[in-house]
């Protein structure tokens, strides 16, 4: 499982406007989710579109300037540290509020790049201060 150990990196777009929450000792957390597509043809030559999601959690200031800038629709770069089930080493599962099973990935993120304008201005953020896993507010 060592491959999860690794730095990850996507490109995809926002599903959500970013949602900013602080923990119990103050520290701003942003979360929002990336879609990451690909297309390609299947064996009948017909082409197949394939959508990925990424829940992603950025830490202090990173996390203010994400909720500040980013959108949903905002293409982003990001790189960060994989989460997933330890039990099974696959991505987490949850029952929604839905009642439904999901299943999803999510990156706590190191750095996060801004691939498209969103108001002009800031367009690289890095912070290596991410919280601790006993931290996040999920």
């Amino acid at each position: 499982m060592s491959s999860f150990m690794s730095n990850q990196i996507i490109v995809g777009n926002l599903g959500r406007d970013p949602e900013m929450r602080f923990t119990p000792s103050g520290k701003p957390v942003t979360d929002f989710s990336v879609a990451v597509n690909r297309q390609y043809n299947g064996a009948d030559g017909q082409p197949v579109k394939d959508v990925v999601w990424f829940k992603v959690s950025t830490w202090n200031r990173q996390a203010e300037i994400c909720n500040e800038y980013l959108r949903k629709g905002a293409k982003v770069l990001v790189e960060g540290r994989l989460e997933y089930d330890s039990k099974t080493g696959g991505p987490r599962i949850w029952e929604g509020q839905d009642g439904e099973t999901h299943t999803g990935f999510g990156l706590i993120a190191q750095t996060v790049r801004f691939l498209s304008s969103t108001k002009g201005e800031v367009s690289t953020h890095a912070d290596s201060t991410a919280g601790g896993d006993d931290e996040i507010p999920f």
